[in-house]
């Protein structure tokens, strides 16, 4: 304790007071200074109570903690002997440890630092009694002169009445002038002063008429002259606390507001505290020295207080302007106010910290006192409160407050000035506080611990009605506290994010799982609370961090745990109602929903999943809802004209204690892994279900979540048993249940509510925005004509279509075997109402019939050809589309129609909003390239002679001008390290350490020379290294199969070559001969080889097909895609079939086939046969989740804009996984990613998608602003990625995650849960 801090000094300055009071007698007995000084020297020896003294108890504290450690260590030394010769007797043991002491440095130190401080305290007590003795003289002055005035009218021929009638007179005249004219006089000084002496007249209407005449002059003057009034309202106010000195009674005596003294102090404190709530309105207009005066002649005022050793226990306490202006404005609306604007509350601090510290202090110790002194057991507190809330003054409804509530009132009031102190930076630096009789400090973090144990402390609400408003409880007030506290993140860090804090939390919870009785008043109405708060911190970055990772908790078992497991734990038990406790049906509903909310926060997160998916929470919640649904689906029949019985509130609270569940349930579906987890509960579709009948009405998923359904919506959408639900969430049983429950009681119609499914709800609305209108209103509000190909009245509905149809899953369900209807005759009046229809209406307008069926032919047919251009962004998708619907002779056609003379079929091309369109389509779904390898049209026109440089085509070839040419691809070796590497190593198999020097020496050639790795050198890598990871058992995932042997020679299985490929799978090998001849690496004379490696992997995949019985069209028969890694392997090979085939076998060993091969899993045995009916792949479920993980960790501001923007990189990651990049990256970046995975590990999957987003951060932030961020991923390529320039960026993600992402991966085998 090298330097005393401003609240020890002002601490030591009491202690001093208190003891010169205590010896004042003896002090002021002595005939000389030279006495006094005597006798305070000799004071122990002469005072039997010296050491009881507080501040020789201080002192003493002060010498144990500077000088505690040296003399223990010189006696130490001492008794051992060490560096001590005693030479005589009187040198004892003693008496060296003592001048060794008073020799060091520390000694010094003390002593130095003691004497500036007390000459600092010296200074400020004779100061400070200076200015008493000054205000003292003054007041005797007033008072001599008022006795004066009284001694002149006693010998006065008049009677008092008469000179009062006088006095009377002057201040009626007075406030019948104008104030500007009192205010302008020249004698307006002295008036004042009267006027504030007057106050103080023992005659009511004298100083009531003084306070009317103070409340007009504030009413209707500048603020120079009412802070004047309101400074002299302050000082005569402090003058009579301080020198009347008013207290508290004891007992059940209270304080009578009918009483003279006191309801003149009520009246001017109420004058106040209205100027003070009014003040802030009009103060920033004037100078700062005028609010500095009203504030601080304020905090002069609520400052007054006697000193703590004046007041023992069982004594009267001093009735406080606190107490009164808590009586008045209990919740500190001034103090509120103040504090509003940065103007005052930069002045408040100032002053606060500077001179009146001392309030906060007081403020802070009355919260300890309530707490202190609150009994768990009695209920007297809800008693005070209900008859606060109750009775109000004025109206003659009280006139008696006792002693309690008034004290109540100040913790009230105090409460919240803390609360609002601690919602800024500057208040929560005034912490950590020194208050009475407390040996350390009080920080921020003792105060909430405080709170939270005072909510703890409050007794049940003795009044049965519900609807009763315990507005001033201390559990709604602490509640409000934290829910403020939580709501600001720099609060929230500073004062909920600390170990003692959440230690505080879940005490009562850790107590119940032992097994234990909580000492909680109020257990359900606590829990709830604690749940409440728990929920706000788990809602944020930091809070959720605290929860999951910090382990400084004790569980049941008596280990170290987080605070995540002690939660779910809990929440386990109250859902199997395990605790006695909370058996009761009620009560257990609404505190298991609370902690299931609880859960929520951070299951509906990729880290708080990862954490809680152990505990199996998932089916915990489902178990509990079928429970709960069979209970609801037992309503009996009503009757007719029937009273409903007693059981409706029951059947009401199983009916919202359903929705509780299945809202939760849902929320599983915010991450790819726990939408599997959703999937594999069974309750998929009561989950959409419910969530439909929110979306549509436009509610928010919860109090906690930013954001709508948006991103739940797409998340869904990306798998096939998402899209399904979606679109057959049909029949809302929920609905009908609540309705029946809310109107069939009484009136015995059961109504039947079957709402759209989602897809058709979706269909509808932008068919409504397109061709629909409000025919009453257009004639005299036209709507404005579109300038944009999709307008801003349906660009939300557009975004959720391309949210909707962005994964092939949604389209194969929605579209697969689905004809378009192509009508002869389309009603005016009819709507499409399926995804089929909308693209028979407004993507195949191929016919007059459908041209005139619309209102708005152009925006609708536009609308149309966006959606399907981001449509065919996706090839699986594109292909569907191509072999159901010929969807490039449709837009060829139309293009063809499109000229200036189509009878004759020449002319020129018309350029149009709809054939630049249908121009950048053909081109897109014709040339497949990465950035630099081909040149897509753009849809607006230039400026100058040629607007449209593009050429137009409407039969194939495809003009060249959008193919560009490429450099022939060498296939010779060439001499490089890794070359020289893969030729210098010779079997493999049996070299354990060969893969890691492979890897070193892939490393270093893709950091330095990354365009070396391709052609016959990436071939030779890839064959070398899948051959040795397959040839060893630690590596070998799936077993092998000899598939080889089985169908003898490669090229001449005769049933392999007679099998038959799906038009998709034919239109996919067409793209890829197209795509490889581009590139210069396929013979013209490749598609043979190209069919017979499909029919080759569809054959080997197709023995390791479960039987499957699913309604899911994804899981009818074969892959439902192409095979575009098998086409990629193939263009690596550069066409030779036998060696793709063969390093395709030799990977299907390995668990990289399981991600970078989609059609490896499809359906497999080697998938839990609940998973592989799911049609849910790995990719989605595990890399997409670790992407979504770490993309929040390691690129905040992509994953918060997909957040914002409604869609999720899961889906995108999808898309670019399972066409393995192609349209997206360059072919070199393409053959990089395969041997990228395949080399480092499959892990890289998800570090590449991340390292790809973080390319594109940029990019994503601002299409989040113009709000087209899913089309700028789909059509777009991704610009300037190079793997070789992110491959140090992968390999720190890999340090840091590999162990979690890569045993994830390695559990796919087995069953989620």
């Amino acid at each position: 304790m090298s330097q005393f801090s401003a609240e020890a000094e002002a601490e030591l300055q009491s202690l001093l007071r208190q003891l010169l009071k205590s010896i004042k007698d003896r002090i002021s007995g002595a005939p000389s200074i030279e006495c006094a000084e005597e006798i305070l020297l000799h004071l122990e020896e002469t005072d039997k109570n010296f050491h009881n003294y507080e501040f020789v108890k201080y002192l003493r504290q002060y010498v144990e903690s500077s000088l505690g450690a040296v003399i223990e260590e010189e006696t130490e030394s001492c008794a051992r002997g060490e560096g001590y010769a005693v030479g005589s007797v009187q040198d004892t043991l003693v008496h060296a440890v003592t001048r060794k002491t008073r020799e060091s440095g520390e000694y010094k130190q003390m002593m130095q630092t003691l004497k500036n401080t007390m000459m600092v305290v010296v200074e400020s007590l004779i100061n400070k009694f200076e200015e008493d003795q000054l205000r003292k003289e003054e007041m005797h002055r007033e008072s001599q002169h008022q006795q004066s005035n009284s001694h002149y009218t006693d010998n006065c021929s008049d009677s008092d009445s008469s000179f009062n009638q006088v006095r009377w007179e002057a201040l009626q005249a007075l406030c019948c002038a104008p104030p500007s004219d009192v205010l302008s006089c020249e004698s307006w000084s002295g008036l004042r002063r009267n006027l504030s002496a007057a106050l103080a007249d023992p005659d009511p209407d004298l100083s009531d008429k003084v306070l009317r005449f103070f409340a007009k002059t504030f009413s209707c003057s500048p603020l120079n002259v009412t802070r004047e009034i309101y400074t002299s309202l302050a000082k005569s106010l402090e003058s009579d606390f301080l020198y009347h000195k008013l207290s508290l009674p004891t007992g059940s005596a209270g304080i009578d507001v009918n009483r003279q003294d006191i309801t003149r102090l009520l009246k001017q404190m109420r004058l106040m505290n209205d100027f003070q709530k009014e003040v802030t309105t009009f103060w920033i207009r004037h100078p700062e020295k005028y609010m500095e005066e009203i504030i601080e002649s304020t905090f002069s005022l609520l400052s007054l207080h006697p000193e703590h050793g004046l007041e023992t226990q069982g004594s009267e306490k001093a009735l406080k302007p606190m107490h009164l202006i808590a009586l008045l404005d209990i919740k500190a609306t001034w103090f509120k106010k103040w504090m509003h604007g940065y103007y005052s509350r930069t002045v408040v601090f100032r002053l606060l910290e500077r001179k009146y510290k001392s309030l906060i202090v007081a403020a802070l110790q009355q919260c300890i006192h309530y707490y202190d002194s609150c009994d768990p057991v009695r209920d007297e507190t809800a008693e005070v409160i209900h008859s606060m809330e109750h009775q109000h003054i004025g109206t003659a409804q009280r006139t008696l407050y006792t002693t309690k509530e008034l004290e109540y009132m100040y913790f009230v009031h105090s409460l919240c000035v803390l609360g609002r102190l601690l919602m800024y930076t500057n208040g929560r630096k005034l912490f950590p506080i020194t208050v009475w009789k407390r040996k350390d400090p009080v920080s921020l973090t003792d105060l909430v611990v405080i709170l939270i144990s005072i909510m703890y402390q409050h007794p049940k609400p003795p009044h049965s009605d519900s609807s009763h408003a315990d507005t001033l409880s201390p559990t709604t007030l602490v509640m409000e506290l934290l829910r403020t506290l939580g709501d600001r993140t720099e609060c929230a860090v500073e004062c909920l994010y600390q170990t003692p804090v959440i230690e505080t939390l879940l005490a009562p919870i850790i107590t119940l799982l032992k097994g234990k009785q909580a000492k909680l008043n109020s257990p359900e109405t606590t829990l709830i609370h604690i749940a409440d708060t728990l929920a706000r911190i788990a809602t944020t970055e930091r809070g959720l961090s605290l929860f999951l990772y910090e382990r400084n908790l004790v569980s049941g078992e008596g280990e170290g745990i987080s605070a995540a497991h002690v939660i779910v734990q809990f929440t386990q038990r109250l859902l199997a109602k395990e605790l006695p406790l909370l058996r009761n049906a009620e009560t257990s509903y609404g505190v298991s929903g609370a902690f299931i909310f609880v859960c929520r926060q951070m299951y509906n997160t990729c880290e708080g999943l990862q954490v809680l998916r152990p505990y199996g929470l998932h089916e915990c919640i489902a178990a509990a809802w079928k429970k709960t649904s069979s209970l609801s689906e037992r309503v009996p029949t009503p009757v007719p004209g029937a009273i409903p019985s007693t059981s409706s509130q029951e059947l009401q609270n199983v009916v919202v204690w359903e929705e509780t569940l299945l809202d939760n349930l849902l929320n599983f579906a915010a991450t790819p892994k726990g939408l599997l987890l959703l999937q594999q509960t069974g309750a998929i579709n009561e989950c959409v279900t419910y969530m439909f009948s929110r979306f549509t009405k436009k509610l928010q998923v919860s109090r906690c979540e930013k954001f709508g359904y948006g991103v739940m919506v797409t998340q869904v959408a990306a798998t096939a048993p998402g899209v399904v639900a979606l679109h057959s969430s049909g029949t809302v049983l929920l609905l009908v249940k609540q309705s029946i429950l809310l109107y069939s009681v009484n009136t015995g119609v059961t109504p039947q509510y079957v709402l759209a499914g989602f897809v058709q709800a979706l269909v509808v609305e932008i068919w409504s925005v397109l061709e629909c209108g409000r025919e009453d209103v257009r004639v005299v509000h036209p709507k404005s004509t579109p300038m944009d190909p999709i307008d801003r009245s349906c660009l939300k509905s557009f975004l959720s279509l391309v949210n909707l149809l962005s994964s092939p899953h949604a389209v194969w369900e929605l579209l697969g075997q689905q004809p378009l209807p192509n009508k002869a005759e389309y009603n005016l009046r009819e709507m499409p109402t399926s995804v089929t229809d909308l693209i028979d209406r407004l993507i195949a307008v191929n016919s007059d019939v459908k041209i005139h069926s619309l209102f708005n032919y152009e925006q609708s047919h536009t609308f149309g050809l966006r959606l399907l251009s981001v449509m065919c962004c996706n090839l699986d998708s594109l292909l569907l589309l191509e072999s159901q619907y010929n969807i490039s002779d449709m837009l060829l056609q139309c293009q063809k129609d499109n000229i200036t003379d189509p009878s004759s079929g020449e002319g020129d091309f018309i350029i149009d909003g709809l054939s630049v369109e249908r121009n950048h389509i053909l081109v897109r779904i014709s040339v497949i390239g990465g950035p630099s390898e081909r040149r897509l049209p753009l849809r607006v026109l230039q400026k100058g002679t040629d607007p449209y440089p593009w050429p137009m085509f409407s039969s194939y070839p495809l003009p060249k001008y959008y193919i560009l040419n490429l450099p022939k691809t060498t296939r010779c070796k060439q001499d490089c390290e890794i070359s020289a590497f893969l030729a210098s190593t010779k079997n493999t198999e049996k070299d354990g350490s060969w893969m890691d020097t492979c890897r070193r020496q892939y490393c270093k050639v893709m950091t330095t020379k990354s365009n070396i790795v391709s052609g016959n050198v990436l071939a030779d890598l890839l064959e070398k290294a899948v051959s040795h990871l397959s040839a060893l058992p630690s590596e070998r995932f799936f077993p092998p199969t000899d598939y080889i042997g089985q169908c003898g020679l490669v090229t001449s299985g005769s049933g392999i070559k007679t099998g038959s490929l799906s038009s998709v799978d034919q239109l996919g090998i067409q793209a890829s001969l197209r795509y490889g001849r581009h590139l210069n690496l396929l013979r013209d004379n490749s598609e043979q080889d190209l069919c017979l490696l499909m029919k080759h992997c569809q054959e080997l995949l197709s023995q390791q097909r479960a039987k499957l019985t699913s309604e899911l069209y994804t899981l009818q028969g074969a892959y439902p895609g192409h095979d575009w890694f098998a086409s990629t392997v193939f263009l690596i090979m550069a066409g030779d079939m036998e060696r793709a085939l063969r390093l395709l076998l030799h990977l299907s060993t390995l668990l990289t086939s399981a991600f970078l091969w989609p059609a490896r899993l499809h359906g497999s045995v080697h998938l839990p046969m609940e998973i592989a009916q799911s049609s849910i792949h790995p990719v989605y479920s595990c890399t997409t989740h670790y992407v979504e993980m770490l993309l929040k960790t390691e690129v905040p501001l992509v994953f918060s804009a997909f957040r914002m923007s409604g869609f999720t990189p899961s889906q995108m990651c999808v898309q670019w996984l399972g066409q393995c990049f192609w349209n997206y990256l360059d072919w070199s970046e393409i053959c990089h990613y395969v041997s990228t995975c395949v080399v480092m590990g499959p892990d890289y999957q998800v570090y590449m998608c991340v390292a790809v987003l973080k390319h594109l951060q940029q990019d994503i932030l601002q299409h989040t602003q113009t709000q087209d961020l899913q089309v700028f991923l789909k059509e777009e390529p991704i610009q300037g990625f190079r793997v070789s320039n992110y491959l140090e960026f992968m390999e720190g993600l890999e340090r840091s995650y590999r162990t979690m992402v890569l045993t994830d991966m390695n559990n796919i085998s087995q069953r989620v849960s």
